[in-house]
């Protein structure tokens, strides 16, 4: 039985209560992505950890959010109900984000509770927002009338239009919270994380509050369980009867005798949508290193941007791009090839999303090419980077036995140029969005330099600074002080990803400034294409298969089928797992690799949509209604036959 509220939104066909679930929405992804925006920075800066375990743990937290939703479906369908479902979640979400606070805080414990802290933290977090996924958006679709097939197609657009404005909202505010604000002596990730814990409280709160205009579905009873003895008693009696009894038209069909026809029905329409699901995951392997290899890259590049435009800009730029395409695509693009006669199918729409995506990695694979030009590699194993300064006043050569490094002699105050393979030391500076330097000392008394807030110390007769990382800018007028004197120094643009080594000489402090490792030229800018090519897709692949989902599913399995498709999400972060870690090829090299993979998936997804029948789960509801009633009419008839019968029999007869 369901609980209905008449009350329309402005005389739309559009629910009230479907208000409540958008902005539910829009906090609740305020919430992950803010915790997500910095998380990779978070591993590498707070935790210490490498590119490769950080992007591994990355994508491992990513997949778990998206394997938990069929958990979610299962309680809400069998059950809590859908309503319920997302309440108790939610709770178990607030509990992870404060947990993860908590662990950002440097004076909580040492090092190992804060790994562990995270660790419980995320967990609890992928429990919470994949528990609620495939709820919160089949709820909003229970919200719809059957004849309002069109409103509930619009209602997934605005949907997830919610998610990426808390998606550009928080990109936005939490790398401020960060970075900006200053606690416990450095980045603030514990606000950083914490500001999210507090908008997932409000939407907990918002969701609670529309409570009483919600169409609420009781859950239909342990449906899995009912599933698979379906599925099993039919595999198992099929295997008894093949060869006695005559084919079946489909195996499901084995399961007649004990199961109703109306569940195999339904069972089949889930099995035709997930056997479509299996070549999905590559699009989404390609899509969600956004948050790594690509961050990653753009960390390599010059972030130069007028007007005071920050990196969160690039780093938010899909979610800004879904908000202008969604309207775009629904009232321009899509109405645009109506025009022309080309029926734009959803698993139509869904390929050439696959396509676009391939397109965006082709893109961030000459990015790649053209950075790594600039970019020093790690040495090998068992060899270390060598680069000599000649501060002396004529020329000087360099040998080592058995090796021809440095053939020619040095001249005086020239560096050698850093080799292609350095120490990961230097490759560390080069993974961070500022500049390094140090000063060598050559004046006879000790020197204390202040650059912008970075104080250095380099200590007489040739001592050197320590190695520490400036914001880029231009420094001019550098105060350098001696015991006996102060001096200004003008160090000039000190550009990002660069390393300099700025010599400090005898002869009145003039300085001598070395740029060992050279600054990233190529500009972030050039990451546009890629985002606007993978947002393109997106538009055409993911809300696309977010309404098929919803509209493909039968009554008692909507969110059971939310998360078989929120699961296909899931393979995609476990293939970048596999490829990152075990394929151990250059980063252009694997970009290359997963264009060409997502171009055959989508080719194979391509020849199955053909073959594929769009199916009415509403129509199903009067199949078995009409057939319901026939029984009963049919049942009626026999009985009033059975009695006249009796009537005109004798009576001795009729004892």
């Amino acid at each position: 039985m369901l609980i209905c509220c008449a009350q329309k939104l402005c005389g739309t066909n559009y629910p009230v209560s479907i208000a409540f679930i958008v902005v539910n929405e829009f906090c609740e992804r305020f919430s992950y992505y803010g915790m997500k925006a910095v998380l990779t920075l978070y591993f590498i800066h707070y935790l210490n950890w490498d590119k490769d375990l950080s992007t591994a743990v990355y994508h491992a937290f990513s997949s778990l959010c998206y394997f938990t939703p069929l958990l979610g479906a299962l309680i809400a369908d069998s059950w809590l109900g859908k309503f319920k479902t997302i309440i108790y979640l939610s709770i178990v979400y607030v509990i992870g984000h404060v947990v993860k606070s908590v662990g950002a805080i440097p004076d909580v414990g040492d090092s190992t509770l804060h790994i562990a802290l995270s660790m419980v933290g995320l967990v609890l977090i992928a429990f919470g927002t994949g528990g609620i996924k495939p709820c919160v958006a089949a709820f909003g679709g229970d919200q719809f009338d059957e004849e309002n097939v069109k409103e509930r197609t619009k209602f997934f657009s605005i949907f997830y239009m919610s998610i990426n404005a808390g998606s550009v909202l928080s990109t936005i505010v939490t790398p401020i919270l960060r970075g900006d604000v200053k606690c416990f002596g450095g980045d603030c990730y514990a606000l950083a994380f914490g500001v999210p814990a507090a908008l997932m409280v409000i939407a907990l709160v918002v969701f609670i509050s529309g409570s009483g205009l919600y169409k609420k579905s009781p859950p239909e009873g342990n449906v899995l369980v009912r599933v698979c003895k379906c599925i099993g008693f039919a595999i198992q009696n099929r295997w008894r009867n093949s060869k006695k009894s005559p084919k079946k038209s489909h195996w499901l069909d084995w399961a007649e005798e004990k199961y109703p026809k109306r569940l195999i029905q339904e069972i089949k329409m889930v099995f035709r949508v997930l056997v479509l699901y299996i070549p999905l995951p590559m699009f989404w392997a390609l899509f969600d290193q956004q948050g790594s290899r690509w961050t990653l890259q753009a960390t390599r590049m010059n972030m130069d941007f007028v007007m005071g435009v920050c990196f969160c800009v690039v780093k938010m730029l899909n979610a800004l791009l879904i908000l202008v395409f969604i309207p775009i695509f629904d009232m321009g693009i899509y109405p645009l090839i109506g025009l022309c006669r080309i029926k734009l199918t959803p698993l139509r729409k869904m390929a050439v999303g696959m396509i676009l995506a391939a397109i965006a990695f082709c893109a961030a694979t000459v990015v790649e090419i053209n950075v790594i030009k600039t970019v020093v590699e790690p040495s090998p194993a068992k060899e270390s980077l060598v680069q000599v300064y000649n501060l002396m006043d004529s020329d000087v050569t360099v040998q080592f036995p058995g090796h021809t490094v440095f053939s020619d002699p040095l001249k005086p105050n020239e560096v050698t140029s850093p080799q292609k393979n350095m120490s990961a030391f230097h490759l560390h500076f080069c993974l961070t969005i500022f500049d390094f330097c140090r000063f060598i000392n050559t004046h006879t008394e000790n020197i204390n330099i202040t650059v912008g807030t970075d104080e250095f110390y380099a200590a007489a007769n040739y001592g050197i600074s320590q190695n520490i990382s400036v914001p880029r800018g231009e420094y001019n007028g550098v105060v350098c002080e001696t015991n006996s004197n102060q001096y200004h120094i003008d160090l000039g643009l000190l550009d990002f990803g660069a390393f300099y080594t700025v010599i400090l000489s005898k002869v009145g402090l003039t300085t001598i400034k070395m740029e060992d490792i050279q600054a990233n030229n190529i500009h972030i800018t050039w990451q546009i294409p890629q985002y606007v090519f993978l947002t393109a897709g997106e538009v055409m692949f993911s809300i696309t298969g977010l309404e098929f989902s919803y509209s493909q599913a039968p009554a008692s399995m909507k969110s059971v089928l939310q998360a078989g498709w929120l699961m296909t999400v899931a393979f995609g972060n476990v293939i970048v797992l596999i490829v990152a870690e075990g394929a151990g090829m250059e980063q252009w090299a694997e970009f290359l690799l997963f264009a060409g993979l997502l171009v055959a998936v989508s080719i194979i997804f391509s020849i199955m949509a053909y073959f594929y029948t769009y199916v009415d789960p509403d129509q199903l509801d009067k199949t078995f209604r009409e057939d319901t009633d026939d029984e009963k009419v049919k049942s009626s008839d026999s009985k009033k036959k059975e009695t006249v019968s009796l009537t005109d029999m004798p009576k001795q007869t009729k004892m």
